[in-house]
């Protein structure tokens, strides 16, 4: 503890920069219990970078299971059976996938903090002062990233034009 507790605070601070989408607390403390296992098994030289890299890895695993399940549900015909009903015809349930589909790799292609920033709006529904202070950016930072993460999203989908 000794070693640790002193750069929890900065852990924080980058975990919530970095991956404003994912639980600091469960990232820290998965954190903390993976650094007790490894310290059992040999000795640490340098705990702080070894507890960032550790955090880092938990965070984006964490990001993957959610990313994850967000494919399964729209995979699996949920949006389908719901668009369905409020469709005329299969082939608008397959031309509304098929956006989905591709609103889905625009923002991937994103920059990360551009991205994050999107996410958070788009999936959390969080306003521009709510991402600002969870991501620790100014609300005008925070407003460039989405006017940006728009339009690079909109050229995207402007190149991609084909059909399904």
């Amino acid at each position: 503890m000794e070693e640790v507790r002193p750069h929890e605070l900065a852990l924080r601070h980058y975990l919530r920069r970095q991956f404003p989408t994912v639980d600091p607390d469960d990232v820290v403390q998965e954190s903390y219990l993976k650094l007790l296992e490894i310290r059992g098994r040999t000795d640490i030289y340098k705990v702080k970078a070894y507890l960032f890299s550790i955090a880092t890895h938990n965070a984006l695993r964490t990001f993957q299971r959610r990313e994850q399940l967000f494919a399964e549900v729209s995979n699996n015909g949920l949006v389908a059976a719901q668009l369905l009903d409020e469709a005329q015809n299969g082939a608008e349930v397959v031309e509304q996938e098929w956006r989905l589909d591709l609103i889905a790799e625009a923002i991937d292609r994103l920059p990360t903090r551009c991205r994050n920033v999107i996410r958070c709006a788009i999936i959390d529904g969080r306003s521009a002062a709510e991402i600002a202070a969870y991501m620790c950016l100014s609300e005008n930072t925070v407003r460039v990233q989405m006017a940006r993460g728009i339009k690079r999203c909109s050229q995207y989908l402007r190149d991609r034009k084909e059909s399904p």
